[in-house]
């Protein structure tokens, strides 16, 4: 939990000119659980008026994740600021822009991570974007008192023996906390 603040008040106070967009996709990945894939292909029609955001997961499965304030509030300053000029016909519906003015690829949001997780002085220490979709799960679980049977479906599981890994996770760290 603290890594995860840190790394979003990092990203957050960066100069970066790019720093709402980067905030953006940080939040979602920490506080949705997204894989890298889904992130990259979102399109800004998959919001939702209703607060919610449709994911074509794995296999093209499509599925509906509802967003908390935090994500609701960092799309909300993104999308005032995404640019809208100059962008290819075939990429204005990418919900992210990079800097080419085209959808945001898989490399350059991997980049975004490591860049900042170097900053906060936990580069080379084995965390990803797909560490961030497993941090998210494991804060949901822990923190948010999500059913392993919702958090299925939020990550997009087909089987609930692949989420519930995270809640062996979480009583091997309470299994260790007890124990130092």
């Amino acid at each position: 939990l603290d890594n995860s603040l840190k790394l979003l008040n990092s990203v957050k106070e960066s100069d970066s000119k790019n720093s709402v967009r980067d905030y953006c996709i940080i939040t979602l990945f920490l506080n949705c659980g997204l894989r890298l894939s889904e992130l990259c292909n979102l399109n800004v029609t998959d919001l939702n008026t209703d607060g919610s955001l449709k994911i074509l997961g794995k296999g093209n499965k499509e599925r509906v994740i509802y967003l908390n304030d935090a994500c609701r509030s960092s799309l909300s300053e993104y999308l005032k600021i995404r640019p809208n000029e100059g962008i290819p016909a075939d990429h204005k519906n990418a919900l992210f822009i990079s800097r080419n003015r085209r959808r945001i690829s898989n490399k350059t949001v991997q980049h975004i991570v490591y860049s900042n997780l170097e900053r906060i002085g936990l580069g080379g220490q084995g965390f990803s974007v797909h560490k961030l979709r497993h941090t998210a799960a494991t804060l949901m679980y822990q923190y948010g008192n999500v059913d392993v049977r919702v958090l299925k479906d939020v990550l997009g599981h087909e089987n609930l023996g692949t989420t519930q890994i995270y809640t062996q996770l979480s009583s091997q760290m309470v299994r260790d906390a007890i124990e130092s």
